[in-house]
């Protein structure tokens, strides 16, 4: 397992880490706590000492079952967490105070302390972000104030759907220690801007959404179903699956020695920016996690992987109705 420095921090995680959205099963349907936790400890067993998790992230049941595999190991897990906006607003919207007044911001960090049952939270971040919000302080003094009282130790901030530049100022201020963006090989627009001011201000990347959902594992067709109650339903929603399908059939022409599944293509092109720190794929099994963390081990690729990889960016936003 290959380990990077996180920003500031001082913390060395691993280039693969845990996303832990789907293990909270409210959005995601088809977890299974029993395997949810098998999959967490493969983890651990295989090296892997990053997790990534929110509040609302199944009102808490991501971080429960986050806790509760704490305890049961001995190593070193960097956890981080974020504060759900107060008024439930993905992307961001409305005034700071509607989204983190700061008893809101303060409450939330009590449930997580007590969810993940420590005494400490490695890295908190707020869950979405408004560029007009750098304006106002209030936010980072009570999140200071949380680190001088050892509740928290280091801060980041999740960024809105594909809008990179929205952090800019933020990045440049010197005020967190990382940002959570969504990059993969379709979304590359984190490089243009917010990667550079990363590497000069010393800010750590965690790199989300990897997979695009599951697109870039090469598992979406036109024919694809969800679960009812499964989120994908409105990613994908009318024509998107075949789109999807369409855009990733050619990325199946590079796969041979340097990438042998698509899965693995898709991580090691987040892995291969310096900026990034870690990439975390959501995984909700212990095959999920074999096969992601497999790809931490393999030698980065070539410069003309690289290239031709570049000639695959798509400017969308799925997250936004058809």
């Amino acid at each position: 397992m290959e380990y990077r420095r996180i920003g500031s921090a001082g913390y060395r995680v691993s280039t693969i880490g845990f996303g832990a959205w789907g293990i909270g099963r409210r959005l995601w349907v088809g977890a299974e706590d029993s395997e949810s936790l098998r999959a967490l400890h493969r983890s651990a067993d295989l090296g892997l000492n990053f997790i990534d998790t929110a509040l609302g992230y199944g009102n808490g049941h991501s971080e429960r079952l986050i806790g509760q595999f704490l305890v049961e190991r001995k190593e070193r897990i960097y956890v981080a967490t974020k504060v759900p906006p107060k008024n439930l607003s993905w992307p961001a919207r409305g005034t700071l105070e509607e989204a983190f007044p700061q008893d809101h911001i303060v409450k939330c960090v009590e449930s997580s302390l007590n969810n993940l049952k420590v005494e400490r939270i490695d890295l908190l971040q707020l869950h979405v972000w408004d560029s007009s919000w750098f304006k106002e302080d209030q936010w980072y003094q009570t999140l200071e104030r949380l680190k001088s009282t050892g509740k928290v130790a280091c801060i980041g901030v999740s960024v809105n759907d594909h809008q990179p530049d929205s952090v800019l100022e933020l990045v440049d201020s010197g005020w967190i220690d990382t940002v959570q963006v969504i990059y993969n090989i379709f979304d590359q627009s984190p490089e243009d801007k917010l990667f550079p001011l990363c590497l000069k201000k010393q800010v750590g990347v965690i790199a989300r959404v990897p997979f695009d959902e599951g697109a870039l594992t090469g598992s979406i067709t036109p024919q694809t179903s969800f679960p009812k109650k499964d989120w994908r339903n409105f990613y994908f929603q009318k024509n998107r699956k075949k789109q999807v399908f369409d855009r990733v059939v050619p990325l199946k022409n590079l796969l041979g020695e340097e990438a042998e599944t698509l899965a693995a293509l898709a991580l090691k092109f987040c892995l291969h920016h310096p900026a990034v720190s870690t990439v975390i794929p959501g995984m909700r099994s212990v095959d999920h996690v074999e096969s992601n963390l497999a790809v931490a081990d393999q030698a980065p690729f070539s410069k003309n992987m690289i290239d031709r990889l570049r000639t695959h960016r798509w400017e969308k936003n799925f997250y936004l109705p058809s």
